[in-house]
This record gives structure tokens, sequence and C-alpha cells, in this order.
């Protein structure tokens, strides 16, 4: 079956209000096209899923929507990077919570070394790195480890 230009046109409209309602945690209309046929996997040109989209917007009733709809949780972007990683950036720990709750890796590696840990290192955010060192059983390496000694050494914790 082939669809007319307008078909097309009106398809891709529908997908990047999707992205928007992502973004902007508008959980009724996400829901509204997941029940009529919305791939929970739709990615846009970058590689970037309904799911990367909303967790790195912290919208966190929509990630936890299309979580719940079948979403894969550690579809990796165009860049290899996982939501869990842009979370991680980010610092938004309630959203890395929810995310680990649905199995999310805290060691997916980009394919250059970068893992959440690593990131939770990197941009020292303490609070997370305890929240993914409790979802993993891999022990450190002696670079993290160091790295890991100089956060708590210098970076208060958040309360």
């Amino acid at each position: 079956m082939e669809m007319s230009i307008q078909e097309q046109q009106k398809l891709e409209e529908i997908c990047l209000a999707a992205f928007d309602f992502a973004r902007e945690n508008d959980v009724e209309s996400l829901k509204i096209l997941i029940n009529h046929g919305l791939n929970v996997n739709l990615a846009n040109h970058k590689g970037n899923t309904l799911l990367m989209l909303a967790a790195y917007n912290n919208s966190l009733e929509a990630a936890e929507l299309l979580l719940k709809s079948g979403a894969s949780v550690d579809k990796k972007n165009d860049k290899a990077q996982t939501p869990l990683a842009g979370v991680v950036f980010k610092g938004y720990f309630d959203m890395a919570k929810l995310l680990l709750q649905y199995g999310a890796n805290p060691n997916e590696d980009n394919g250059m070394g970068l893992t959440p840990i690593n990131c939770a290192i990197m941009f020292r955010r303490a609070d997370i790195f305890e929240l993914l060192m409790k979802h993993t059983n891999k022990k450190l390496s002696f670079f993290q480890k160091i790295s890991f000694f100089i956060m708590h050494k210098f970076v208060k914790p958040r309360s």
C-alpha cells in the first residue's frame, strides 16, 4: 500500500508531535498516540527515541508511560548514548532511578569507554553515582576508584 504525499506529510506531523509530547511531558496526548499504534521506540533523524527525549527533558511521567508500554530502556542514539547516560549528564536523579527500575544498564558503553557510571564520576554526580553502584555487580577500575576518591574528597553531597 502506497501513501499519498498528503498522508506522508500527516504521518510526519504526527511523529513530530509525538516527540514534542515526550519532551513536554504531555502524557495524555502521548497515551492517545500509543493506544492508536504509535511505535514506542520511534526515533528521530538523530536516533533519539521518544524515551531518550522524555528522559533528557526530565519528563518523568512520559518516560514512565513509554517504559510501561515497552520502550527499550537502553536503546542508543546515533552517538551511541543511552537515555541513562544523558540523564546522568543532566543530573536528573529521579529519572535515573526510574530508568534503573526498568533495567537500564549503568555499565552500558558508548563505544569509547563512557558509561553512565563514568559520566557520574566525570560530571561529579555523587548522588547518582551511589544510585548506579547499587545496580551493578561490576567492580570499579583503578581509574574509576581514583576519580571516585577525588569526587568524594572535593564534592559536597547534595541535600
